[in-house]
């Protein structure tokens, strides 16, 4: 009895995580500290950096 309570209340919290997950993306993010590491994170990461450096300092040409 005492698995299946455990086992529902960890069903509950990641139904409800995946429900309102960019809610709590956005209130995280909003504290600088945590915004800052987690750039620094994915940064540090060389799948994301390869990506995302050649988008941000493309040269586009002016129409």
């Amino acid at each position: 009895m005492r698995f299946f309570a455990v086992l529902t209340l960890l069903m509950t919290i990641v139904v409800v995580i995946f429900r309102w997950r960019f809610r709590i993306m956005n209130t995280l993010l909003a504290i600088s500290f945590l915004r800052r590491a987690a750039v620094m994170i994915s940064m540090n990461m060389p799948v994301i950096r390869e990506k995302l450096m050649p988008a941000l300092f493309q040269r586009q040409s002016v129409k």
